[in-house]
């Protein structure tokens, strides 16, 4: 389980309430999510059908949409398909009861940008909720200081600049995610698995390889030609630190 209770308050970027719309024909979980994410400070509004989602979507303009994949008239991926072809790039979370990977390819595939599955914690769906309205550049910390520092590193949450002795880097949304994640670690080894949860929120499988790619894809980036800052600890996993 992820712990929200000491993450930083976020507000859109003119301070005004962050506003996500659930969709799930399940009236009790729609009011239990809702409960939840009103209590991180954000305006929720509800649809219980995939016809009333797009009206809604229309209506609200959401930053963020949980979307459930299954249901009875229109079923996600059709809503995420029409939100696509209108233009409409809120970043989605999608929510179902099936687990295989095949289907969380799908709806990624889709253009969705992130797959919970049923049973699943409310800390989860809210942590998840943070991530996808930070990478969408639409939400910005209330109360905390937005920029990582490493050495000469140096990393805003807010804009996602990145920037090292002067020259900014231009990166993925997950190469950033996983460059904020070791420097929200700086000096602490992280394994895999640990990378996979917190980067990705699932583990492709099993298959770590996917960060051993990512890792080889930053250091080129902002360690080539210089004194490295990512450190491989064999056997255990990965750490960044400023040079002694």
């Amino acid at each position: 389980m992820t712990n929200t209770a000491s993450a930083p308050a976020l507000r859109r970027l003119d301070g005004s309430a962050l506003r996500v719309l659930v969709v799930d024909d399940e009236q009790m979980l729609t009011d239990l999510l809702s409960m939840a994410l009103r209590m991180e400070g954000w305006d929720v509004r509800t649809a219980g059908s995939g016809f009333h989602a797009l009206q809604a979507a229309r209506e609200f303009e959401p930053d963020a949409m949980v979307l459930d994949v299954m249901m009875p008239d229109l079923d996600g991926m059709a809503v995420l398909q029409r939100l696509r072809q209108s233009g409409n790039d809120v970043p989605v979370l999608f929510l179902t009861a099936k687990d295989a990977v095949s289907d969380r390819v799908a709806g990624l595939t889709a253009g969705g940008d992130d797959y919970v599955t049923k049973p699943f914690s409310l800390e989860e769906v809210v942590a998840r909720l943070r991530g996808l309205m930070r990478r969408a550049g639409s939400a910005q910390s209330a109360d905390s200081e937005p920029i990582l520092r490493v050495g000469d590193l140096t990393l805003n949450e807010d804009s996602h600049e990145v920037e090292r002795s002067g020259d900014q880097f231009e990166l993925t949304a997950t190469e950033f995610e996983l460059l904020r994640f070791l420097m929200r670690n700086q000096r602490r080894v992280v394994s895999k698995a640990q990378i996979l949860d917190r980067v990705w929120n699932y583990d492709f499988g099993g298959r770590s390889s996917v960060v051993e790619l990512y890792i080889s894809y930053l250091r080129k980036k902002i360690d080539q030609g210089r004194e490295p800052l990512i450190h491989t600890v064999r056997g255990v996993g990965y750490m960044i630190k400023a040079p002694q």
